[in-house]
Order: C-alpha cells, then structure tokens, then sequence
C-alpha cells in the first residue's frame, strides 16, 4: 500500500469523526468565502460610483460613513475650478430611491446637460433632458431594459411622474443602471439645493496629478481625492470596516478550524499510540510518522474545504435575494478569495496538526507497544 493510500485509508476508517472535522472546516470557508464576495463585490459596486464619468480623480467629502452621503456646496466645486491645472469639473448629485420590491436601491444622478458629453454620457435613442424641466429623465441603457422602459414611456420614481426622453450608456454598468436627472431638478427633488455628492475632475495634459491632489487636501482638509480602489476607504468608512470583518472573520475562521482538527488528530493520536508504536519499532522515521498524521489532517481539511467553497457558493445565491441588498450586491468571484479560503484550510490542518504529530513522532516504540 502507497503511503498516500495509507493516509486514506485512516482517514476513511474513522468516517464520523472525520466527517465531523471536515464540517468544522467547510463552515469556516464558506464564512471565508461568503464574506469575502460579498466585500468584494460591495467595494466594486462602491468603486463604480467614484468611477463613473471620464475623470482623472474624484472629489468627496472625507470620511463619511456612505460614499452616497458625501456633500460638497457650490463654493467648493467652485474653488476646484480656481486650480491652473484643472481642465473642467463636474458636480453631481446622487440619490438612492426605493422603485419597486426588485429595485430597491435604485440611483438617480443629477448632472447639467452641457456636462453630459464631459461625464462621458452617449446618448442611445432619444435626446438628452432640457435643463430646467422638471419632468424629464433619461435612463441608462441597462435599466431601461430591465425596467421595460423606452422613449416616450413615462416612469415613476419617488412618486415623481416623469417622462423618459432619452436612453443613455456610459461605459458603466453602475451607471448604465441607474437615470439621469437635470441637476437644479434634482437638488429640489431631494431638497438639497447648491449641492453636489461627488466633484468629477479632469485635469490638463502634463499635470502631476498627485501634487495637484495633494494641494486640493491641503488647502480643503474636509474633502478627500481617490483616484484607486485602495484609496476609496478614505471617503466610505462603511466599507472599511466591512473589510476589517472579512479579515477578522478569516484569522478567527483559521483559529477555531485549527482548533478542531487539532482536537480530532490528539485523540487520534492518543487511539493509536500502540500502532505508531508498531509502525517505529518496524523502523518508520520520526519525519515520515509526522508526515502520516499531517497528511491525515490535510486530506480532512481540504475535503472540508471543498464542501465548504459549495456551501459559500450557496450563501451567496441567499444574499442575493436579501431586499436590502438586491441591486447593491452583484456578486464577483476573484480568484483570491478562494486561494485565501485553500490557504486558510491547509494552514487549519498544519496548525492543527502539528502539536499530535509531533507528540506521535516523539514516542518511545517500546512504551508505545505497552499502551493499553
């Protein structure tokens, strides 16, 4: 018999306690892997705000607890464009409002319509809104599919009558699945006059972008620039945190799996002390006994493992249907999240392990052979 064989075959032979072990680990990668799509996702989802519309950088108020909530006054908009190197900036205003039981996180942007072609906006079918009217709203291409919607269709959003004038795509799914108000009617919609959530910046060519972010923070330390994702922490604490809960769930994911194999591998051990007995006395070396229980301890976890990326799998298809998160969360699946869900299982196994396979490997084969 192979020596791999050997370690199935123990493994196989004690079927409870193994199925038991693998279930503490398949619970601890789904949680790894159920929370880490679902940051993942949710930070995408967030950055696609900040992204949306062809600007250098973006401008935000500094740590607000939702990127949605930020709010810059006309006076700070205008103080961007005072900057010599700033080419253009474009306010806008965002509004989340409940349509309907499918899209209850749905967006409004509010934008001037002599900013569209400098937000990026192409206008698909129809024509772009008049700035002053009060009744007229465009809807980017993905929504107005979703929403059965077309030119000339008249849409209520927020218990406002609105007539769909145009049908718009930029580039972005987050903005192609939302709409498009004029600004001044949005401000009066939301009661929010003179303001904008997010400042689009573009600069002119040549620019040191950074020295330019650099100098906007210094003279405005209320507002923050982000530019990558790493930087978008700095406007949504929300999502910050919801990070450092991802990464504390695996360190404790790690720790409790760890605990559990190392529990079934000692009273493995400790069942088995006569044979590892047997197995020294027959001239096994230390390094290949340590090797047979880590081995052990490894199949289980990645057994474990495997059910548990199914079970994660599945926990995410439930998010989905959370009202609270249905048109927020589109799950993303990045390798990485399961490459740290594997590495988690097999450090569970090692960590676990470690302590009964070296306790195993330092018997004496000769009080091993007289353990009752």
């Amino acid at each position: 018999m192979s020596f791999a064989a050997l370690i199935a075959r123990n493994v196989f032979t004690r079927k409870l306690r193994s199925s038991l072990t693998g279930v503490a680990v398949a619970i601890g990668i789904m949680t790894v892997v159920a929370l880490g799509v679902l940051t993942h996702s949710l930070r995408l989802t967030a950055i696609s705000v900040l992204r949306t519309g062809e600007a250098d950088f973006t401008v935000a108020q500094k740590g607000v607890s939702d990127v949605v909530y930020s709010a810059l006054d006309d006076a700070q908009v205008d103080r961007l464009k005072s900057y010599p190197e700033v080419d253009s900036v474009i306010g806008v205003l965002i509004a989340a409002v409940k349509l309907d039981a499918n899209h209850p996180f749905f967006l409004e942007l509010g934008i001037p319509p002599d900013q569209l072609a400098n937000f990026g906006v192409q206008v698909v079918a129809g024509r772009a809104y008049d700035a002053d009217a009060t009744d007229q709203v465009m809807l980017g291409h993905r929504a107005a599919a979703d929403l059965h919607k077309t030119v000339g269709d008249m849409i209520t959003i927020d218990t406002v009558d609105l007539h769909v004038v145009g049908i718009y795509s930029i580039g972005n799914v987050f903005g192609d699945s939302a709409s498009m108000l004029p600004l001044t009617t949005l401000q009066g919609l939301e009661r929010k006059p003179g303001s904008v959530t997010l400042a689009f910046v573009k600069v002119k060519p040549g620019t040191d972008i950074p020295a330019l972010r650099a100098s906007i923070e210094k003279d405005s330390p209320a507002l923050a620039t982000v530019r990558t994702e790493s930087e978008f922490g700095r406007v949504d604490r929300n999502l910050s945190l919801i990070s450092a809960a991802n990464v504390a769930t695996s360190i404790l994911a790690l720790v409790i799996g760890a605990i559990g194999v190392m529990n079934t591998t000692m009273m493995s051990v400790f069942e088995r002390t006569r044979e590892f007995g047997v197995l020294r006395a027959v001239g096994w070396t230390r390094a290949r006994l340590v090797g047979l229980v880590m081995g052990e301890a490894v199949l289980i976890s990645l057994a474990g493992a495997a059910v548990g990326l199914a079970m994660g799998y599945v926990a995410i298809l439930l998010i989905q249907r959370v009202p609270e998160v249905v048109g927020v969360f589109q799950p993303d699946y990045p390798t990485g999240i399961f490459g740290r869900a594997l590495g988690i299982a097999i450090g569970m196994a090692f960590i676990g392990a470690f302590y009964p396979a070296v306790r195993a490997a330092l018997l004496k084969p000769m009080e091993a052979l007289r353990h009752e």
